[in-house]
């Protein structure tokens, strides 16, 4: 006998005509608590009543769209490749198109994914590293280490950055524990309401120390100066965003809270660590390489999560193609906007995020009141 799926407490209710999410799901209401919702048992159900050849054809479809997108952000890539000022030859295209554009495209995967997992554990669809401090506090690390290991290879320095990331992170969700339940949108606005507070103390620790114009490369991504020998890092976080891929129904299954969590025989507080602690790299890593972009883990899991509903196994592998094509789009535009001149990503991924997160947070207010 099928039972429904719980909804976690305080999330209101879909009447969208979509089946029920299950364990794989995220975001399933709009509430706090709405991101996780269920135990798959939907989705078992429902695939239950399925011929063969109809799951084939589902199948089929999925792979077809999936391949459509992945030729898609190709033919971004291409284009990557072939804009700017000077003429593409083979040293060029090996020194700076060719990791300019692989640092693009392992970036907006890994802080778009990085971002669903983010919801996924706090379980707010408008959490993810920009508004819930964990950028600021590694751009701290990052410049910490630069005062006081000031001769430190960059591993060192991003270690340093992950690290205050990590502590950021457990800051934020130890104040999140005092907020109502109720209350969606207090999460976003407290974190980016400590993100201000840590980035005012970075400015008045560079001013002191004439870094300033260090901090400004970490807190706004510029791929300009990516070129071969610099971007290397960047691997490290294909290689997470990979590891976050594949445990992503572990990050759901947490996202369902503690008791539940742990009724499904999953360590909860082990697999909140682990996924934050990879995050926090990630962001690190980003940071330290090409600065800070913001919005990106914000925009492309709800836009996925619009399209295709609220499975997370499902749309896992969309959100890191739509990231990386997200910022190869946005990189293209601040390389063309101004040509031959060139506009930091940040700065356009920045106009595009905030007008994305406005609209979801009226969206969402409508909805709630």
């Amino acid at each position: 006998m099928t039972h429904p799926a719980p909804t976690a407490a305080g999330a209101p209710s879909s009447h969208s005509g979509r089946p029920t999410a299950g364990a794989d799901d995220f975001a399933g209401a709009d509430g706090p608590a709405g991101i996780a919702s269920g135990a798959g048992v939907a989705e078992a159900s429902a695939g239950s009543g399925r011929t063969e050849p109809a799951k084939s054809a589902s199948l089929r479809r999925r792979a077809t769209a999936i391949l459509g997108a992945t030729a898609a952000v190709a033919a971004l890539a291409v284009a990557s490749i072939f804009v700017g000022v000077a003429d593409l030859d083979l040293a060029t295209l090996l020194i700076s198109r060719a990791p300019r554009t692989v640092a693009l495209l392992l970036a907006g995967s890994a802080l778009a994914v990085s971002g669903l997992v983010m919801q996924l554990l706090v379980r707010n669809r408008f959490v993810e590293p920009s508004t819930a401090g964990t950028t600021e506090f590694a751009s701290l690390g990052i410049l910490l280490a630069t005062m006081w290991l000031p001769a430190a290879p960059v591993g060192v320095k991003m270690l340093c950055g992950a690290a205050c990331a990590l502590v950021g992170t457990a800051i934020f969700l130890r104040i999140l524990r005092g907020l109502p339940t109720a209350q969606t949108l207090l999460v976003p606005l407290v974190g980016i309401m400590l993100g201000g507070i840590v980035g005012a103390l970075a400015t008045f620790l560079a001013l002191q120390n004439d870094l300033l114009q260090s901090l400004g490369a970490w807190t706004n991504a510029d791929f300009s100066t990516v070129i071969a020998g610099r971007y290397e890092l960047l691997w490290l976080v294909g290689l997470l965003t990979v590891v976050l891929i594949v445990t992503a129904d572990r990050f759901t299954v947490a996202g369902l809270g503690a008791d539940l969590t742990t009724s499904l025989g999953l360590n909860h507080r082990a697999t909140v660590r682990f996924g934050m602690g990879l995050v926090s790299v990630v962001v690190a890593v980003i940071v330290v390489t090409t600065g800070a972009i913001p919005f990106l883990g914000l925009v492309v899991p709800n836009v996925a999560r619009i399209i295709l509903g609220d499975n997370a196994r499902r749309s896992v592998l969309w959100v890191a193609l739509g990231g990386a094509g997200l910022v190869l789009a946005c990189d293209l535009l601040a390389r063309l906007l101004r040509y031959p001149a060139e506009l930091p990503l940040g700065t356009v991924l920045g106009v595009v995020g905030a007008a994305v997160f406005l609209r979801l947070l009226l969206k969402d207010r409508r909805v709630t009141t």
